[in-house]
């Protein structure tokens, strides 16, 4: 069985569409049959998130962390329980290609990384196409790329138990698994083959994540504006060595 979480806070505006293409990438013919087990882990929500995604037929595991690490965690626990053999993560305001499943077991790795495209760059109004352009120039979306993103990510099972899991981090839980993978000795595929599309949206749910890092983007796009010379950041947890400090959105860097 494949199994696949998504943890969600308050994402009644995203979930429905999130869960329909999750439910697209089910039914490939390349997964010949195999059973798909879809959890959304509904972390502190309060909207329409559990009742939107019980009716799209996913599986609903409430807690009350407001921790996207734990969020995981718990994800990759039930799916685990539940008889899983391989696990995949993805966002609730992300929807995978149809092909994103098989494109991720026909790699034949014990994990892979996948790289994210974003949908829809409106909600930045007159800086979208700036910052569209900017993303562009500075994000490798191909094969052999270095990003690690909660919202395209699978690993096996037995590589998942070995590494011990997601940390309790409220940034940076991804990265910290496949350091952790990675000094495993795990097989890693780094891969743009498993696609997704994510939004660019302002309000980030996760501290320090894809979201902040768009806004820190922005930023930079200002202080252009002024004459300022744009300071680009991203954030890592301490200690984190995979992906560095640009790690969500430009080129890995060591250290």
């Amino acid at each position: 069985m494949i199994g696949v979480a998504i943890p969600a806070h308050d994402e009644q505006a995203h979930i429905a569409a999130a869960l329909a293409a999750v439910q697209a990438a089910s039914q490939h013919p390349a997964l010949a049959g195999e059973a798909v087990r879809v959890v959304v882990v509904l972390d502190d929500c309060t909207d329409a998130t559990a009742r939107l995604a019980r009716e799209a037929g996913a599986w609903t595991l409430p807690i009350a962390a407001r921790n996207v690490g734990s969020a995981r965690a718990a994800g990759a626990d039930w799916l685990l329980a539940a008889g899983a053999r391989w696990l995949a993560f993805t966002d609730a305001d992300t929807r995978v290609d149809e092909r994103w499943l098989a494109e991720q077991l026909a790699l034949a790795a014990d994990a892979v990384c996948g790289s994210v495209a974003v949908d829809d760059w409106s909600v930045h109004g007159v800086l979208a196409d700036a910052l569209q352009a900017h993303f562009a120039s500075h994000y490798t979306d191909a094969d052999g790329h270095r990003h690690i993103h909660g919202a395209n990510l699978g690993v096996s099972a037995a590589a998942y138990r070995q590494a011990g899991g997601f940390a309790p981090l409220a940034c940076g839980e991804d990265v910290a698994l496949v350091d952790a993978l990675e000094r495993g000795g795990a097989r890693i595929a780094w891969s743009a083959r498993p696609r997704v599309w994510t939004s660019a949206r302002t309000q980030a749910r996760a501290r320090g994540g894809f979201g902040d890092t768009l806004l820190a983007m922005r930023g930079g796009l200002c202080a252009e504006t002024v004459g300022a010379e744009p300071i680009l950041v991203g954030i890592a947890p301490e200690g984190a060595t995979a992906a560095g400090a640009m790690g969500q959105y430009a080129t890995v860097r060591s250290g």
